[in-house]
């Protein structure tokens, strides 16, 4: 009964090995999110852009886009200025899931962040956002 044991322990744990790599494997993918200053919604975007981040063309005046897989947030606070900042609300760490109205917001207990410099425009974050250095060259945004 002993060997019996074993085989029915060994078929579980390969059992339980197996689903949780399926498990991870569905878990895995590109998840980015857009939101310009007048929809103030979420859409999926274009695809990465080849070598980089993304485009200059996809990050709206007054707006910016959330690449949640790269933890960064790229804005473009006025015509030709790209900033980044670490995704992570400096309050709880909640990932912001937005940006309208020139504010990267994050849906945990409504903080917001200016797009201009990552500063708290509104609580109850009270530290910035952690800057992040990106590369522009041509169109191609490219973390640094």
């Amino acid at each position: 009964m002993g060997e019996d044991l074993k085989s029915r322990r060994t078929v579980f744990a390969g059992v339980g090995a197996g689903g949780l790599t399926l498990a991870l494997a569905a878990c895995g993918g590109s998840d980015t999110t857009t939101a310009s200053p007048e929809s103030g919604a979420a859409s999926s975007s274009a695809p990465e852009a080849a070598g980089g981040l993304t485009t200059t063309a996809e990050i709206p005046v007054g707006g910016g886009k959330i690449f949640t897989e790269q933890k960064v947030v790229v804005v473009q606070p006025a015509e030709g200025q790209f900033k980044a900042f670490g995704i992570n609300c400096t309050h709880q760490g909640c990932p912001v899931d937005k940006v309208e109205n020139g504010a990267i917001v994050c849906p945990c207990h409504g903080s917001m962040f200016k797009i201009e410099d990552g500063s708290v425009s509104q609580g109850p974050a009270t530290e910035p956002l952690a800057e992040q250095q990106i590369t522009v060259e041509g169109d191609q945004i490219s973390l640094a």
